[in-house]
């Protein structure tokens, strides 16, 4: 066995745990190489929780909006953004909002 190997199958004092923790949760036996082979990925072992897990995930953060919005760089005078931030915070979606005004949209 290896050295690093070694370091985390035995007991290290000054881990944040004690020997009778450790002893009470080091039961696990060390698998075989023949073991390790026959092994397959979680999702394969588990494909329904795996599934789910990535469902789970995926819908974390914003809902998607149909319509998004896109970054665009554009060059507009000085005193127009003043302007515009001068209205306070959501400038920006006020300036869509008129812009949209002016196109008829």
């Amino acid at each position: 066995m290896t050295s690093k190997a070694q370091k985390m199958t035995e007991f290290q004092p000054g881990r944040g745990y004690s020997k009778e923790d450790w002893d009470a949760v080091s039961d696990n036996p060390l698998l075989s190489k023949e073991e390790i082979a026959r092994a397959k990925p979680f999702r394969e072992a588990f494909p329904d929780i795996a599934e789910k897990m990535a469902k789970t995930i995926a819908a974390r953060g914003r809902p998607k909006l149909d319509n998004p919005k896109q970054p665009l760089n554009i060059r507009l005078d000085a005193d127009i953004i003043q302007f515009y931030k001068a209205t306070g915070k959501g400038w920006q979606s006020r300036m869509n909002d008129a812009l949209r005004k002016a196109a008829g949209l």
